[in-house]
């Protein structure tokens, strides 16, 4: 079994906007040294768009957060899309490490990981969802009455009853998240 860590978005620009960044970040960070000591791969995802917009690749709020400290042996994927697999390498990229388990997490809660778990599972990947280590935007959803911790919450409970014949989804905090040791 290889397990490999992915992280969706954690850019500079859309830290400052989410529930918690910085202590997100922090706990993200922690989460990919410990993949790297145990040999787990570690992808990043970075959301771009067209020149001009507020993903333009070029512009650098779309840098990753350099707090993830992410390393030569780390590997980056930009995406167009909230799924991490449409149009992108990232199936080729675990397949050639021959991972069968993501440990997810990132932002946004409600957009990107939601769609990249779902995603994930449909291309017969196990998943294990970061409860702690996902985040909606900082003011939740105001419009649907919903807290970030309610919308941290109600995906962490959604997504972990998941029924789907491709993987398995479990929801485990960050302290409880093991990288078995391939080092």
């Amino acid at each position: 079994m290889v397990t490999a860590l992915v992280i969706v978005d954690v850019q500079e620009a859309l830290v400052p906007l989410v529930w918690r960044g910085d202590e997100l970040v922090d706990r993200i960070s922690a989460l990919a040294r410990r993949a790297r000591r145990h040999g787990a791969p570690v992808v990043a995802l970075r959301q771009v768009g067209p020149a001009g917009s507020a993903f333009d690749p070029d512009h650098p709020g779309t840098r990753l957060s350099p707090r993830l400290g992410l390393g030569p042996g780390d590997v980056v994927i930009d995406k167009t899309a909230t799924d991490a697999f449409y149009r992108t390498d990232l199936a080729a990229v675990l397949a050639a490490r021959a991972v069968d388990t993501v440990v997810l997490t990132g932002l946004a809660t409600d957009y990107c990981v939601d769609a990249t778990a779902r995603s994930a599972l449909s291309h017969g990947l196990d998943v294990v969802l970061v409860a702690d280590g996902h985040a909606p935007a900082a003011d939740g959803d105001p419009e649907a009455g919903l807290t970030p911790e309610r919308i941290v919450d109600r995906h962490n409970r959604i997504l972990g009853r998941a029924v789907h014949p491709g993987g398995v989804l479990r929801v485990r905090p960050a302290a409880e998240v093991v990288f078995p040791d391939r080092s």
